[in-house]
């Protein structure tokens, strides 16, 4: 068996090696690359795609994967190698379905769709993204006709990013989820609204940017391994264990922008670089859904960033470092600014007590466009509707509505429902090492992220993809994803906040 498992592994280092390649242009093309390059760009990432998905798909591996899962039989179901095995099997499964001219054409249409979406957001022109997005559109609903029928074509999206979940089940979620959060933003609208007006100064970048060097790297960022750059849509990528890269963005006139954002993708960046040097180079080096990955960087940028300890510390440094801005203002003011609950526009930008009503929206318009229930030309118009019905509020440009967010233009239908998914496991975590680690909020209080990052590690980032997300979830916590915890931390912090 051990001869069959190294040739596997030969295998996927190779795939992983290519994978990582492809990364490396997807980072640049949204870091450095210049708008004229886009068609080029596209050609090689599809290129590598398809390399990558014949080399994964091949018969030779089809007939190791076999041999192996007979005799993984005998294994210790937790053993690495019957995981490795397990996973890599799944992944070949799910990829077997998908001819690689299907790949190459995904590939092809998305970088396209990518560049069409940088220009339209730019621009406020939602009709420069729209065949790039009916593109997209029809590869998915092609890409759902590769695989057995599910109880619902968005099954076989979701199954993407959150193994195991259903709609039914998100559903579920989201509906106890929408109905305490709705009513604790009623319950806050009754009281006097918080100033924020010290986040609204001129903060000029590079005094941003040093600021939030030094954060993430208090909490624990391995620049040996990783790097910061700038996009349009700040994101997390990894090329390896050993290299993780993040971007941010920044806005001179908001503090809040890349700040939250810069610890957001930390969160993120984090997870990768724990991930278990065992993993490297196959399909487990990696985050074990999109929704515990998410848990980590909506933990560290608002449970850790976002509380009071944390800004008993860190706000004297800032003050120093932006004195004219913030040198009047008290520590009470500027907690009660950064955690100010308003019904916005972006997602990305949106408090902590409104952000899952924006993923909710997105789901039912992305369930909607798969199911063909709505006309794409009319989207901007339903989603301006939406957003006042969820939100109360009305967009007032495209920019600002539909086109905000980058996931639609690469296809990443089944995407969403992971980012609020991932704010109920951050509070799932968090509720449970406070049980361990009473004296945990001291120890951010002295600007001590060890024991929490320590106990992520060895509870979540070391096993990569070893474990299903629910059954991890119900390994550190004893129960499946719930919404209980989330509604519990809200209604204490802003309670307090708000004087509820």
């Amino acid at each position: 068996m051990q001869e069959k498992l190294d040739q596997l592994k030969l295998i996927l280092g190779e795939i992983a090696d290519l994978n990582h390649a492809s990364s490396v242009l997807s980072w640049d093309q949204q870091v450095n690359m210049p708008p004229g390059g886009a068609e080029a760009r596209g050609q090689a990432l599809a290129t590598l795609g398809t390399i990558t998905h014949k080399k994964f798909t091949s018969p030779e591996t089809g007939k190791l994967l076999d041999e192996l899962k007979r005799e993984a039989e005998n294994l210790d179901t937790d053993s690495p190698e019957y995981r490795l095995i397990k996973v890599t099997a799944r992944d070949f499964d799910k990829s077997t379905r998908v001819p690689a001219e299907f790949v190459a054409e995904s590939a092809q249409v998305a970088t396209m769709a990518n560049q069409a979406w940088a220009e339209a957001r730019k621009n406020n022109d939602f009709g420069h993204f729209l065949p790039h997005l009916e593109k997209v559109i029809d590869l998915t609903r092609r890409y759902v006709t590769f695989f057995p029928p599910a109880a619902h074509p968005y099954d076989t999206m979701l199954d993407d990013y959150e193994p195991g979940m259903t709609t039914a089940e998100v559903q579920s979620i989201f509906s106890t989820l929408r109905t305490e959060q709705v009513a604790l933003i009623k319950a806050i609208a009754e009281r006097p609204q918080v100033d924020d007006s010290c986040l609204r100064q001129h903060f000029p970048e590079q005094a941003q940017l040093k600021f939030g060097e030094e954060v993430i790297t208090a909490f624990g960022y391995d620049w040996k391994r990783g790097h910061q750059g700038k996009a349009p849509h700040p994101f997390c990528t990894s090329f390896g264990i050993d290299d993780v890269r993040i971007t941010t963005r920044v806005d001179e006139n908001f503090f809040n922008t890349m700040l939250f954002g810069t610890m957001h993708e930390t969160g993120h960046a984090l997870y990768d670089q724990g991930i278990g040097h065992t993993w490297e180079r196959t399909p487990l080096a990696s985050g074990a859904s999109t929704a515990i990955h998410e848990s980590q960087s909506r933990l560290w940028e608002n449970l850790v960033g976002r509380s009071l300890p944390f800004w008993q510390k860190y706000f004297p440094r800032l003050q120093e470092i932006f004195p004219q801005q913030l040198g009047a203002t008290g520590l009470d003011t500027f907690y009660k600014a950064i955690n100010k609950v308003q019904p916005s526009y972006i997602r990305v930008e949106a408090d902590e007590a409104t952000y899952s009503l924006h993923i909710m929206l997105r789901l039912e318009l992305e369930i909607a466009m798969l199911e063909g229930k709505i006309e794409l030309k009319d989207l901007p118009q339903i989603w301006n509707a939406k957003m006042d019905e969820y939100l109360g509020v009305t967009p007032p440009n495209d920019a600002q509505g539909v086109l905000q967010d980058i996931h639609w233009s690469w296809g990443l239908f089944g995407y969403f429902p992971t980012y609020a998914l991932g704010n109920l496991v951050s509070a799932q975590l968090w509720e449970k090492f406070l049980t361990l680690n009473p004296e945990l909020p001291d120890q951010i209080r002295q600007g001590d992220f060890s024991s929490l990052l320590s106990w992520l590690r060895v509870k979540i980032h070391q096993y990569g993809r070893k474990y299903e997300p629910q059954e991890l979830v119900e390994r550190v916590t004893k129960s499946r994803i719930t919404p209980e915890p989330y509604i519990r931390y809200l209604k204490t912090k802003y309670s307090e906040i708000y004087g509820l």
